[in-house]
């Protein structure tokens, strides 16, 4: 039982305290993987496709996709903390990347590397990683208590090396999602609050990225021509995803020209409804159908476009991506405006004689 009388979930008392941040390091993973593939499969068709080896001996590229993922794995199993998780999130997709590359050689008896279902069964297996880690991930809201336990290990890291100001800024933002009432949340912040400052860390190229990522998709997702531009990308989109699908898949009585038509047709749908509803100035709602747009795109249409089209189909995986990042930065700045206004209401009302109307835990080192 924990303080709030609430019976722990099963997972977490089996000690399977999810990450806050296991969205960023899939994503991580995921965007690091698909490049590799892509890059990969263009040096080597420039390079003409040579071996590493001689005399009976081929060096496939898997192996060296092996020992970046054992040492994404040495990383997370040797080092505590949420400084190297990054890191290892993108030398582990660097080394599967490298590894289904090669799936064709695995599920063909003549080991046909250029086995042309590969781009779809790559494109397939990354797919149903993005949606296994986020049923896993979002079947249940996160539990203040694993706020908690995040907070803690941001500590680890800060009690044996300090903790420069970005990364206290980060612990504390963690902090003040806890409610008050949760065991251990004092003796947390106590814990930060001793933490010794040290502005010294490893270097984070990964975490710089996102961060310019992030204000990069948020400016441009409150830019006045964004909208009209997002139209027109989807509507494009759909004509040269029918276009590529015919010319490339060798006309339309195949399969994956059909599937391609039926994904993009629903895709197409969504998109005029949200732009209708953009014209009623109903943006929260077009947003979400932008967005069950591109998802339609992403998990229907270019998996059959992949299938008809193999590689060729990387430039509209692209799109997809890109726009789901501005459709979700807009997304979460309406939230905060909505978390924002609900606030400066609840602020103005009558305080309660009782308590003080905003209660402070004076070991809050925030």
């Amino acid at each position: 039982m924990t303080a709030t009388g609430e019976r722990s979930s099963y997972l977490m008392r089996a000690g399977l305290v999810r990450n806050v941040r296991s969205g960023e390091h899939l994503t991580t993973f995921v965007v690091s993987g698909v490049a590799t593939v892509l890059i990969t499969r263009l040096i080597l068709s420039l390079s003409g496709y040579p071996q590493i080896g001689g005399k009976g001996l081929h060096i496939a590229h898997v192996l060296p996709g092996g020992l970046l993922m054992l040492v994404a794995i040495s990383l997370l199993l040797g080092y505590v903390g949420p400084v190297v998780r990054p890191a290892a999130a993108t030398v582990g997709g660097i080394g599967f990347g490298l590894f289904i590359d090669e799936v064709g050689k695995f599920v063909t008896s003549d080991n046909n590397y250029f086995y042309k279902p590969t781009a779809a069964i790559v494109y397939v297996v990354f797919v149903l990683i993005v949606l296994g880690f986020r049923f896993l991930t979002t079947r249940r809201p996160i539990d203040p208590r694993e706020e908690l336990a995040n907070v803690i290990d941001h500590s680890v890291e800060g009690v044996a090396g300090g903790l420069s100001r970005r990364r206290r800024a980060e612990a504390a933002e963690l902090l003040r999602a806890v409610p008050p009432q949760i065991e251990g949340r004092r003796e947390t912040a106590e814990l930060l609050a001793a933490c010794p400052p040290d502005e010294v860390e490893l270097a984070a190229p990964v975490d710089a990225a996102w961060r310019a990522l992030q204000r990069g998709f948020e400016r441009l997702a409150t830019h006045p021509m964004a909208p009209p531009i997002a139209v027109a990308a989807l509507a494009v989109q759909f004509v040269a995803a029918l276009v590529i699908a015919a010319v490339l898949g060798e006309g339309l009585n195949r399969l994956p020209v059909l599937g391609v038509t039926a994904g993009s047709l629903l895709s197409a749908t969504f998109t005029v409804r949200g732009a209708l509803a953009l014209r009623r100035r109903n943006r929260a709602r077009a947003v979400r159908l932008f967005e069950l747009a591109v998802l339609v795109s992403l998990l229907m249409t270019q998996v059959f476009q992949f299938a008809a089209t193999q590689f060729a189909a990387a430039g509209g995986m692209l799109l997809d991506l890109v726009m789901l990042g501005l459709l979700r930065a807009e997304r979460e700045r309406m939230r905060r405006e909505l978390d924002n206004a609900t606030k400066a209401k609840t602020f103005r009302l009558p305080p309660d004689l009782d308590l003080p109307p905003f209660p402070e835990d004076p070991s809050d080192p925030v």
